[in-house]
């Protein structure tokens, strides 16, 4: 059996953080998104700006932003990258909010994580505010959509 090999370990097995120094700077872009399942009577109070917290919407989106940029705090072995652009879009459906996440830099490392980490806290801070309303909300379906640049180029969610 072949011995698999890990970016993350160095030759003894141990953690380290990945070299990308030598790796070209490319433009690069990455969507997450996530869904936060609740009532119709929860999105209504939010659509209406009634939940007593305050804006839903606004609160979540600059969580979302406010997270990417921290991302290399959070996840351990990420590299602290000088974001470009991070942009975070919330959707009311009828009992659910659709929340869509896109890091972009021109940089030597993927945003994959940064994108992924926006909307995982800003469907989170929707929870927060709205957990008076409904402590039964599902936080669902938290993925990649789509990335572009580095050396594995563009893939996109079939």
């Amino acid at each position: 059996m072949a011995k698999l090999s890990f970016t993350h370990l160095d030759a003894k097995g141990h953690a380290r953080m990945v070299d990308v120094g030598a790796k070209p700077v490319t433009s690069r872009s990455a969507t997450a998104s996530a869904v936060v399942h609740t009532t119709a009577a929860v999105v209504r109070a939010i659509r209406r700006q009634a939940v007593a917290k305050g804006d839903v919407l606004a609160v979540a989106r600059i969580a979302g932003i406010q997270a990417a940029k921290r991302t290399d705090e959070l996840i351990p072995l990420c590299h602290s990258l000088p974001l470009d652009a991070v942009e975070v879009g919330l959707v009311l459906g009828r009992a659910e909010v659709r929340i869509t996440a896109t890091a972009s830099l021109a940089g030597r490392t993927g945003v994959e994580m940064e994108a992924l980490t926006a909307a995982s806290v800003a469907a989170l801070t929707v929870y927060d505010m709205c957990k008076a309303l409904d402590r039964g909300m599902v936080i669902d379906g938290v993925r990649l959509e789509a990335k572009s640049g580095g050396r594995s180029g563009t893939w996109r969610r079939a």
